[in-house]
């Protein structure tokens, strides 16, 4: 059983074997993010990586769209020197956070995702869009630059060339285009994005050990700032870790015995 709450401005949220889920949940105005609503999306991460219930974070919107980025009215703000000093200086959360976290992020792309929409996107480590959804940078046709880390985030998913392509343009992809680049992992029927996406997500806090895919993470992360060699005897350095933590220990009397391992919590979590 979940019951869905209210998860802070524009937001709610809902937990369920071990799943938090989170929609942007502005539908009237296509999930459109003020700076308090991303604020509150960042904070309701922050505490669902806090939660030792909570194992794997589902991001999605309600109603057809995903996200359509920025709020037109905040957007129009903006022309006012002091809100651009208030965007650039009082956020109070790395733009980055998601990358800083030890839970697994998994986005339910339900519909459109543009803009600063299509970043919260792109900051999950997995992407399940619905065939009929369309997602777009939008920045260039703004006059904008690539916004909150997507310059960074883009060539490491599809490559240079393709994110170019993506950032300099601001057109348009569809779900068949965004899979074939890897921009998305799947493609579904809307109706069935968000319940696939949960399934992943439970099957991840059911066989998966918490502190095995924040380490995870974090290797994958920091390795792409990092050589082979100095990337792999890191790795060498946590497989000793591992092999003496009680998760492996776990995860061997579990499969002698013909069932799901049980992770503890990971630690700080």
């Amino acid at each position: 059983m979940s019951t869905s709450e209210q998860a802070g401005d524009g937001l709610r949220a809902a937990t369920a074997d071990g799943v938090r889920t989170i929609w942007f949940d502005r539908p009237d105005q296509r999930n459109a993010m003020t700076l308090e609503m991303f604020r509150d999306y960042y904070a309701a991460l922050v505490a669902a990586d806090a939660d030792p219930e909570v194992r794997a974070v589902v991001v999605t919107g309600t109603g057809d769209w995903f996200s359509a980025g920025a709020d037109p009215e905040a957007l129009a703000a903006l022309l006012d020197e002091r809100n651009r000093d208030l965007l650039a200086g009082e956020f109070g959360f790395p733009p980055h956070l998601p990358l800083t976290l030890g839970t697994p992020i998994v986005a339910a792309v339900n519909g459109g995702a543009a803009g600063l929409g299509l970043v919260h996107a792109l900051y999950a480590d997995v992407r399940f869009m619905a065939a009929e959804a369309r997602l777009s940078t939008t920045f260039s046709r703004l006059g904008l630059v690539a916004e909150y880390g997507s310059a960074w985030l883009l060539p490491r998913l599809v490559g240079v060339g393709a994110a170019l392509d993506l950032l300099v343009s601001g057109r348009k992809v569809d779900a068949a285009e965004a899979f074939r680049i890897g921009l998305v992992q799947r493609v579904l029927p809307r109706e069935e994005v968000l319940a696939e996406a949960q399934a992943y997500a439970a099957d991840l806090a059911q066989h998966c050990s918490p502190a095995s895919m924040a380490v995870i993470r974090r290797q994958v992360f920091s390795g792409l700032e990092t050589g082979a060699a100095e990337a792999a005897a890191d790795a060498i350095r946590l497989m000793v870790e591992s092999l003496a933590g009680a998760d492996f220990g776990e995860a061997l009397i579990g499969r002698a015995q013909g069932r799901a391992p049980r992770f503890a919590p990971r630690a700080g979590a």
